[in-house]
């Protein structure tokens, strides 16, 4: 049974595109859909994380918003922010799902029991990868991941 859900967010949660104004402000499209997948998660006790490499504030305020349990915004070492989120749960691997788009998600989704991909993801992520959402990152493909992952544990979705 999953019950931790962790996923990067440029190029999953969003489609990569990152919008800048010139003076140093940044945003960044979220798909409502992904938001309800996050949501549905959320009703059925499962822990949600979002893990970036990159430092965004639209990244803090997204999760703010839906209540997302981890936040790392801005790391180097995703796989032992992953493994750190599942020691202060008591859960092991097996527990944990992972939605990545590119080469730096593919450790944590090859660790995770479940690594998940996105539609779009780089080549090498979708052949490390144990489900392929048929949806792009940033266009439902996080939404996809979480009904699949709620069917497979046995909810409703």
């Amino acid at each position: 049974m999953i019950r931790l859900v962790a996923m990067d967010v440029d190029g999953t949660l969003t489609d990569g595109g990152i919008y800048m104004d010139g003076e140093g402000h940044e945003m960044k499209r979220f798909d409502v859909k992904d938001g309800t997948g996050i949501v549905l998660l959320k009703r059925a006790s499962i822990n949600t994380a979002f893990i970036s490499g990159r430092f965004s504030k639209p990244t803090e305020q997204r999760a703010k918003d839906l209540g997302v349990t981890y936040v790392v915004n801005g790391t180097s070492d995703k796989l032992g922010d992953l493994g750190a989120m599942a020691r202060e749960l008591g859960l092991d691997a097996s527990e944990v799902a992972f939605i990545g788009d590119d080469v730096q998600d593919i450790e944590c989704m090859k660790w995770a029991g479940l690594g998940i991909a996105v539609a779009d993801a780089h080549e090498d992520a979708l052949s490390a990868a144990d489900w392929i959402s048929s949806r792009a990152g940033g266009h439902g493909a996080v939404r996809d991941a979480a009904l699949y992952i709620l069917r497979m544990n046995g909810e409703a979705g």
